[in-house]
């Protein structure tokens, strides 16, 4: 196992719609081991495959709860709650930039498990802001397009201040 370099923002591959992956293949379960050193070397909450330049739709989450890390190869949100809720969400690929961002405050989530089967879970909380997320980045929508005009323009701006220096 290998911790990655995680690109940053700009880069093309973070507003790329990632290809499906064959989530019983060991290339597959060798990158999912990657993003989790990644993911806690980092450190983090969440990560995919387009955070280390492969467009590739596989999602790594470790909340560091104990409940340990959980791997979502393939995942797409098949249902959302209406009412919203709101978090503090950032990104790897644009460190030291923070910014609140409302979604569905539930989600159902179907993904691909090693073993071949199909699975469905139901989140909400971090957990589901979390999937969200890292779903958005496998759809190509980096997290700050989720933001207001003023909010995104705010946080861009600050994230090219930092990146200067």
């Amino acid at each position: 196992m290998a911790i990655v370099p995680i690109i940053r923002y700009p880069h093309a591959c973070l507003e790329q719609i990632a290809r499906p992956v064959d989530a019983t293949s060991a290339e597959t379960a060798l990158l999912a081991h990657d993003l989790l050193d990644t993911l806690r070397a980092a450190p983090g909450l969440g990560i995919t495959a387009s955070h280390v330049g492969q467009p590739l739709r596989l999602v790594v989450i470790d909340l560091h709860d104990g409940a340990g890390a959980h791997v979502y190869a393939n995942p797409e949100i098949i249902w959302h709650s209406d009412d919203t809720a709101t978090m503090e969400e950032g990104s790897l690929s644009m460190p030291g930039i923070h910014a609140p961002v409302t979604r569905p405050a539930r989600v159902r989530v179907r993904y691909d498990r090693p073993d071949g089967t199909v699975a469905e879970d139901e989140a909400c909380g971090l957990l589901g802001a979390c999937l969200q997320h890292e779903i958005d980045q496998t759809n190509g929508l980096f997290w700050t397009r989720r933001l207001s005009r003023l909010r995104r323009e705010r946080a861009l701006r600050r994230y090219a201040k930092l990146e200067r220096g």
